[in-house]
């Protein structure tokens, strides 16, 4: 963005079309009103701003926030993530079915056990509170045996976990094992963690896929997204995940690895 805002203040040409992407929605909505454009060139227009002030006050919002106050103050507060976080987690230490609660700071994390060497980390709250079944299916997917014993066992919550300030404490794991649901939202949730955590990051999935495809229930939203879902399998190898989406021309949600089965 600022590198546009500068050209428009030097009278350089720029691609107008990609500065309409950066700019907020409102505006770009109504760009005919704030710009007046010149083609110049292929994919190069001069632009005049109409309104006095609008130039100055985009180079204000562009300016990366420090804090979550700074971006509340630009217009989106959710342009900073939060200075806190917290996790739900099961462990072996618990005396009944109430999680632990861990807090997590740039300081520090607030946690009142020992972390295991493995954990899984499940999507869906639902899930997370069958603890014991979820862990028998981390041992069908593995081939081990599975328990609080050994693995704690950690609420997702969505695309939460994939901050680094929460992806740092699940980094102290030896294994992260990550069970989502099994479509493109989930694929692209384990990417951003094993971007960051690399080999530790492992997903969740059946060795076989053909006795599941009964739980491939979950009609895609678009064409679009099932074709991007079938690629974003087959770039991590998962082949059988990805003829699994071929064969049933459905998503898997992950609330069905509780049905019997």
């Amino acid at each position: 963005m600022n590198r546009y805002l500068k050209n428009i203040h030097a009278g350089k040409a720029i691609n107008f079309e990609a500065f309409l992407k950066k700019l907020p929605d409102d505006i770009a909505r109504r760009h005919r009103d704030y710009f007046a454009v010149e083609k110049v060139g292929p994919q190069k227009w001069r632009v005049s701003c109409l309104e006095d002030g609008l130039l100055e006050r985009l180079e204000v919002a562009a300016v990366k926030p420090e804090n979550r106050s700074q971006a509340a103050g630009q217009g989106d507060s959710h342009r900073h993530a939060t200075d806190h976080a917290f996790l739900l987690v099961y462990h072996s230490f618990l005396d009944g079915p109430r999680p632990e609660v861990i807090m997590l700071s740039p300081k520090g994390a607030v946690c009142n056990f020992k972390p295991k060497k493995f954990a899984l980390l499940v999507e869906n709250e639902q899930n997370f509170f069958d603890n014991v079944r979820m862990l028998g299916f981390l041992g069908e997917c593995t081939g081990d045996t599975f328990s609080l014993d050994n693995c704690d066992v950690i609420l997702g919550s969505g695309n939460r976990v994939t901050r680094p300030l929460v992806l740092d404490w699940l980094g102290q794991y030896d294994s992260l094992f990550c069970a989502f649901d099994y479509d493109l939202g989930g694929l692209k949730m384990f990417g951003s963690i094993h971007r960051y955590l690399g080999g530790k990051a492992q997903f969740a999935q059946p060795i076989h896929w053909h006795s599941w495809y009964g739980s491939f229930r979950k009609t895609p939203g678009t064409t679009e997204r099932f074709v991007q879902a079938i690629a974003a399998a087959e770039c991590f190898g998962f082949e059988g995940l990805a003829e699994a989406f071929r064969k049933t021309g459905h998503f898997m949600e992950q609330e069905t690895i509780l049905d019997e089965h």
